[in-house]
C-alpha cells in the first residue's frame, strides 16, 4: 500500500493479455478521488489468476536462490557427512581404545620399573674409575645435569614438552604432513612422554595395539608425574649408543667427564644421538655426530636458549673422537671389582658405591710405563704384553695394569694369568733356609749338582766355587737354590709360601727351587709384602667399602689385623740379602737413586716369562713381561724390560716422598753359620727331610703358562642392553697410616 500527497490511497490493478506475458496498468485501473479500487469483471479476475500463477516460476529472486543452492549445498552436504563420518571415526577410535585397553593390567597396579642397578667404582681419593652395571652409569636429579642437556633435547626432540598433555597433536600432524610429502618416514610424531612409556613398559615393535597402549601409558604419566620428574626419567633411561643408557654414562662414554660438566658442544652431541645412537656414534662416525650436533644446536637458538654467539663457540669446537671402546688400565681395576663383588655381597639389586684401595696418579703411571717401555723396545725383543701390580704393606692394591692396551684386550694378566715365576720364587726358598738356621752369610760350593735325573745349571753355565748365601741370591745362582731344597725339603718351601700369601696349588718337589709352579702376578707380589712390613702377611685386596646410593655400609674391613708370617730376625736377613740383587746382583737397573729397595728377578726357561718384584719401605710391586701365546722373547731376562719398568714407575710412585730404610737392615751385624759347607755333587733323595726318591721326580716340562684368552670387544648394538697411602698422590689427599708406619712409628 502507498499514498500519495493528497493522502488518498493508492491500489495497484494487475492486468495482462491471455498468455500473462505482460504486465501493463490500463486506465481502469487508475487512481481515484475516493480511494476505492473499482469493481473487477470476471475476465477480469480470471486474468488477474493466471497471472499470479505464471509469475511465481519467472521471479528473479527464485532463479538466485537455485542457484546458490548448488554450492552452498553441496558444502553443507559435505559438512554433514563430515560430522557423521567424525562421530563415527569417534566412536570406532574410542572402541579401540577400550579394546587394547581392556588388555592392559588395570591402571591401578601399574608402576615405575627399577632402574638397572649402577656400581660406581671410585678410587682411594674419590674420584670416579668407572660406572658399571646394565646401564653404565648412575642416575643424576636434573637439577644436578647441566643446563644444556634438558635443552638440547627439548629443542631436538619435544619443543611443546612443557605445554601437551603427553600427546602433541600438532607435532603430530606436523610429522604426518612431513612424511607424506616426502614419501617415507622421516620424522616421528611422539613426545618425550610416549618415548619414556615405550622405553618403560612397551616392546619397541610398530603395531597399532603398541601405539594406543603407549598414548595410554603417556596420559597416565602425565598424571602422576610432574614435567621436570618425566624429563629426568626419560635422561636417565635413554639409549645413547656404545652401551651407555642415560646421560650420565654417555657423557663418560664419549667425553670421559660428568654430565654435570659437558659444554654446549657435547650436549648437543649427546642430544643429537637420540634419532639414531648408533650410526651417529661419536665413535663411530665423529662426522656425522658432529653434522647432527649442529642442527640441535640451530634447533636450540629457534627456540631462543642459545645466542648465535653461542653456538658460533659451540660450532668452533674440535669435533669429539671417541675410542670404539673403554681404554685406560682403571677398567683392568673396575673388572676385577666386579668379579668380586657377589662374593662379598651377592647380587646386586640396588645403586652400589665401591671405595677402592686404587691410587689413580699411581694407576695412570704404572699404564704409562709399560705402554712406554713395550713402544720402545718390545717389538725388537719380541715382547707384546706386560702387567703390573703395586701393593701398599696391608696388601691393598694401589695400582693394576692387566695388559698393554684394555680397548684391545680385556684380559686381565696381572691377576687372572698363572704363570710360572722362575727365580722370582726363590726368595721363598731361601726363606724357608733361614727358618731351620741358615744365614745369609752360610757358605755353599756352587758346583754342578745332580737331583735324582735333573741336573740344574746356572743360566751363565759357569760355576763359582764357595759362595755365601746372600751371594748366591744375588747372583741368583741355581745350584745353590737347589741344595737349599735339598736341605729344608720341598714341601716345607711349599708350606712357607703359601704362609706368606700364595693360593695357587704347588708342586712339592726339586724344581721348585727354580720357581715350576705357577702362580699369578698379583699373588706373587703381595707374597714379598711380608719382606717389607715386618712380617706380617699382607692379603692382596682391591674393595675397601661397599655401601648403597644412601650410605648404608654393606662390607668394610681395613685388613688392620695381620698374622705374623715371618719372624723379624728373618725378615731382618732377607732384606739385607734382597737389597744386594740391585746393588750388585741381577737387579741392578731397578736401582732406586733415593730409596733403599730390594727385590728379585725371574726368568722363565727359553725366556718366556721376564719378572721383577722388589720393594720399599712405602710399596711392593711386581712387573712382568711376555707373550700371550707364550712365544720366547728375544733373551729378555727379569733383569732387562721388567727391571727398567719397575724403576721407572716406583721413581714416580715415591716422588716428593721422604725417604725411609727396609725393615731391619740398619744396625745389623752379620751372623755366620757355625755348619761346614755342604758338598755339591750327587745329593741322594735320603738327604732330602722327605726321605723319599719320589720327592724329586723329573721337573714338568715347561709350562707356557696361561695363554690369555683374547676377548673381542662387544660389537656396537643397534639397540638394546648388551659395560690408602698416599704414594705419587697429587690431589691433595690425605694420606693413611700404613700397617708399617704402626709397627715403625712413621
Amino acid at each position: 500500500m502507498a499514498s500519495g500527497k493528497s493522502g488518498q490511497r493508492i491500489e495497484p490493478s494487475f492486468g495482462g493479455d491471455d498468455d500473462g506475458d505482460e504486465l501493463r496498468v490500463d486506465a481502469s485501473d487508475r487512481v481515484t478521488s475516493g480511494g476505492r479500487r473499482p469493481k473487477r469483471t470476471g475476465s477480469a479476475q480470471g486474468g488477474s489468476k493466471r497471472e499470479t500463477t505464471a509469475r511465481r516460476p519467472g521471479r528473479s529472486g527464485g532463479g538466485r536462490r537455485g542457484s546458490g543452492g548448488g554450492f552452498f549445498g553441496l558444502a553443507r552436504r559435505l559438512a554433514y557427512w563430515c560430522i557423521v563420518l567424525g562421530i563415527w571415526g569417534a566412536i570406532g577410535v574410542g572402541g579401540l581404545v577400550l579394546y587394547y585397553g581392556a588388555r592392559m593390567p588395570s591402571a591401578t597396579s601399574w608402576s615405575i620399573p627399577d632402574r638397572p642397578p649402577n656400581v660406581k667404582i671410585l678410587a682411594v681419593n674419590g674420584e670416579i674409575i668407572a660406572n658399571r652395571g646394565a646401564t653404565g652409569g648412575e642416575a643424576l636429579a636434573l637439577e644436578d645435569m647441566s643446563p644444556y642437556i634438558p635443552q638440547a633435547v627439548i629443542a631436538i626432540e619435544d619443543r611443546r614438552f612443557y605445554s601437551h598433555f603427553g600427546v602433541d597433536p600438532l607435532g603430530l600432524a606436523r610429522a604426518m604432513l612431513t612424511n607424506l610429502m616426502s614419501g617415507r618416514m622421516v620424522q616421528g610424531g611422539s613426545t618425550l612422554t610416549q618415548q619414556l612409556a615405550k622405553n618403560l613398559f612397551l616392546s619397541p615393535e610398530r603395531t597399532l595395539e603398541r601405539k594406543v597402549q603407549e598414548v595410554l601409558l603417556a596420559f597416565w604419566l602425565e598424571q602422576k608425574y610432574t614435567k621436570d620428574q618425566i624429563l629426568a626419567m626419560y635422561l636417565n633411561r635413554v639409549f645413547f649408543g656404545s652401551n651407555a643408557y642415560g646421560v650420565e654414562a654417555a657423557s663418560r662414554r664419549y667425553f670421559n667427564k660428568s654430565a654435570r660438566d659437558v659444554n654446549l658442544g657435547e650436549a648437543a652431541v649427546l642430544a643429537g644421538l637420540l634419532k639414531a645412537p648408533s650410526r651417529l656414534s661419536p665413535a663411530r662416525d665423529p662426522q656425522a655426530a658432529e653434522e647432527r650436533a649442529q642442527v640441535v644446536l640451530g634447533a636450540m637458538r629457534e627456540e631462543g636458549f642459545i645466542t648465535d654467539a653461542e653456538i658460533t663457540t659451540a660450532m668452533s669446537q674440535t669435533p669429539t673422537r671417541a675410542k670404539s671402546f673403554w681404554s685406560g688400565a682403571e677398567h683392568y681395576v673396575a673388572d676385577m671389582v666386579m668379579d668380586q663383588l657377589p662374593g662379598m655381597i651377592g647380587e646386586v639389586r640396588q645403586d652400589l658405591i665401591i671405595d677402592t684401595t686404587i691410587d689413580l696418579s699411581l694407576e695412570k703411571k704404572a699404564e704409562e710405563v709399560l705402554a712406554e717401555t713395550l713402544e720402545a723396545e718390545g717389538g725388537k725383543l719380541n715382547a707384546s704384553q706386560a702387567a703390573l701390580v703395586s701393593i701398599d704393606g696391608t696388601g691393598a692394591i694401589r695400582a693394576l695394569v692387566g695388559g698393554r692396551d684394555y680397548a684391545e684386550s680385556q684380559f686381565d694378566r696381572a691377576s687372572k694369568a698363572k704363570r710360572q715365576p722362575g727365580s722370582a720364587f726363590k726368595p721363598f726358598v731361601y726363606a724357608a733356609a733361614l727358618e731351620i738356621g741358615r744365614t745369609p752369610m752360610s757358605i755353599r760350593n756352587d758346583a754342578p749338582v745332580r737331583i735324582g735325573n735333573w741336573t740344574p745349571e746356572n743360566y751363565d753355565q759357569k760355576y763359582r766355587g764357595e759362595v755365601t748365601l746372600a751371594d748366591a741370591l744375588a747372583n741368583s745362582l741355581n745350584t745353590i737354590a737347589a741344595q737349599l731344597v735339598m736341605e729344608v725339603g720341598p714341601q716345607n718351601v711349599v708350606k712357607l709360601a703359601h704362609r706368606l700369601g700364595i693360593d695357587s696349588e704347588m708342586q712339592a718337589n726339586a724344581s721348585i727351587a727354580l720357581g715350576t709352579s705357577e702362580v699369578t702376578l698379583v699373588e706373587l707380589t703381595s707374597s714379598y709384602a711380608p719382606f717389607m712390613n715386618g712380617g706380617f702377611k699382607a692379603t692382596p685386596h682391591v674393595i675397601r667399602r661397599i655401601a648403597t646410593a644412601d650410605g648404608t655400609v654393606l662390607y668394610e674391613n681395613t685388613y688392620d689385623n695381620p698374622p705374623r708370617v715371618l719372624d723379624p730376625a728373618i725378615v731382618s736377613e732377607m732384606n739385607r740379602m734382597m737389597v744386594q740383587v740391585l746393588t750388585n746382583g741381577t737387579g741392578k737397573k731397578a736401582r732406586l737413586p733415593d730409596w733403599e729397595a730390594a727385590g728379585k728377578t725371574g726368568t722363565t726357561q727359553s725366556f718366556r716369562d721376564a719378572l721383577f718384584v722388589g720393594y720399599t719401605s712405602n710399596l711392593t710391586t711386581g712387573v712382568w713381561f711376555g707373550n700371550d701365546d707364550g712365544k720366547s722373547m728375544k733373551k729378555v731376562t727379569g733383569g732387562g724390560l721388567p727391571a727398567k719398568a719397575w724403576h721407572d714407575f716406583m721413581v714416580a710412585a715415591h716422588e716428593g716422598l721422604s725417604s725411609s730404610p727396609l725393615f731391619g737392615t740398619t744396625g745389623v751385624q752379620p751372623v755366620f753359620d757355625q755348619g761346614g759347607i755342604a758338598a755339591a755333587g750327587e745329593m741322594p733323595a735320603d738327604d732330602m727331610a722327605t726321605g723319599s726318591p719320589e720327592a724329586f721326580p723329573e721337573p714338568p716340562a715347561p709350562v707356557d703358562g696361561t695363554a690369555a684368552v683374547e676377548q673381542i670387544r662387544p660389537v656396537e648394538q643397534t639397540g638394546g642392553p648388551i659395560p690408602p697411602a698416599g704414594v705419587g698422590e697429587t690431589t691433595g689427599a690425605t694420606r693413611r697410616t700404613t700397617l708399617f708406619d704402626l709397627l715403625t712409628g712413621g
